[in-house]
């Protein structure tokens, strides 16, 4: 059975993975635990690495949007601390909210998982500023800076965003914030028709609308359109967007003021327990098709409308055929799974896996840090 430890220090931290490398052990590298299942499994790890005792807020500059923030702090403390200064992270993940908001800042950062706020703020790779990363031989290495405008080293924290912990151990990370919305408001009108939910998704898109979040769901034969607006003008601007909606054709158009549980159920639909949750991604102009092929298998979808992000659940049994049925160049990844995926990422060569092989090399070459977890097996 792997031994575990929680270190409560950077130095323990580095000096655990110096130790590992020395004897040539495998480290599973866990925060909150909430996406575990994510990636490929490590075959016997010796050790594994929990960074929840890392959990403090390093700085916290009010008047410049920008905080540090320990791997092991719950993403839900953070956004309380930033609330009650009128501010937020903008990333809204699975897990990341309320009571059962076990999700960490390292976590959500080294998979770059992220929810519906992606529609406006981007990815947490947009956010973030700077990392502070234990490397797999005892080093601790600083990159990027505190300020927006501080570009030394802004690439190696991107690197390390979405990594799976493949290259090391996220110790920190310098985040830009943004205000928090007074008020929200959600236009919502539904369709049971593919191509013009896609369309309506679309004009929505392109209009000068300034939209928070615009998501899509799709269950059962029947899908819904969801476009939230925020600030001071959130319902007037909703109104209009529900016009558009129904200039599209969507029916059962309304506004939703009170809109927590609408887009508490979009990120809810994200996760998986008993099903296989996949990953699509996929053009935007091809949303209608990965909406027919999701009713074809019985499948359900929640997804970023105008990113071609989507997140399908569906049954074991009919995975292969709801990826025979997606669009040619859509890319899938298997997040959630009832067993153990052998290769979550499916199968890519060429360039970009051959380049993402020399940087773990260069980076981990005795290949302590989460072995085989990310595409490739790297």
């Amino acid at each position: 059975m792997a031994r575990e430890l929680t270190p409560a220090t950077f130095e323990d931290a580095a000096a655990a993975l110096a130790a590992a490398t020395a004897e040539g052990h495998h480290v599973r590298i866990v925060g909150g635990g909430t996406k575990i299942r994510w990636g490929n499994p490590i075959p016997d790890p010796n050790l594994v690495l929990r960074t929840t005792g890392l959990d403090r807020v390093l700085e916290h500059n009010v008047g410049d949007f920008i905080c540090v923030l320990q791997a092991g702090v719950p993403i839900a403390r953070a956004q309380e601390r930033f609330a009650a200064e009128g501010q937020m992270l903008a990333l809204d993940p699975p897990l990341g909210t309320g009571a059962n908001g076990n999700a960490t800042v390292g976590g959500v950062f080294a998979t770059a998982d992220s929810g519906p706020l992606r529609h406006r703020y981007g990815a947490p790779r947009d956010l973030i500023l700077g990392v502070t990363v234990a490397l797999s031989d005892g080093t601790i290495a600083h990159a990027g800076g505190k300020v927006i405008k501080n570009v030394a080293g802004y690439d190696l924290a991107k690197l390390l965003t979405g990594s799976f912990g493949t290259l090391g151990v996220l110790l920190s990370v310098s985040v830009r914030l943004h205000p928090l919305p007074i008020t929200n408001a959600t236009a919502l009108g539904a369709s049971t028709d593919p191509d013009a939910l896609a369309l309506a998704a679309r004009a929505l898109a392109r209009a000068p609308l300034e939209l928070e979040a615009l998501d899509v769901a799709w269950r059962a034969g029947r899908g819904g359109l969801l476009a939230r607006s925020a600030g001071v003008e959130a319902r007037r601007r909703s109104q209009r967007v529900a016009e558009l909606m129904r200039e599209a054709g969507l029916e059962q158009v309304e506004v939703v003021e009170d809109d927590a549980g609408l887009w508490a159920r979009q990120r809810a639909g994200q996760r998986s327990e008993r099903a296989v949750l996949l990953r699509v991604s996929a053009r935007p102009t091809l949303l209608a098709h990965v909406l027919r092929a999701t009713e074809e298998v019985g499948a359900t979808l929640v997804g970023r409308a105008a990113l071609g992000a989507s997140y399908v659940e569906v049954q074991p049994e009919a995975l292969q055929q709801l990826r025979a049925a997606l669009p040619a160049h859509a890319t899938t990844v298997t997040l959630d799974a009832p067993s153990p995926t052998p290769d979550a990422w499916g199968a890519h060569e060429g360039p970009a896996l051959a380049l993402m092989r020399r940087v773990k090399q260069r980076f981990d070459p005795s290949a302590t840090c989460n072995p085989g977890v990310f595409v490739g097996g790297i």
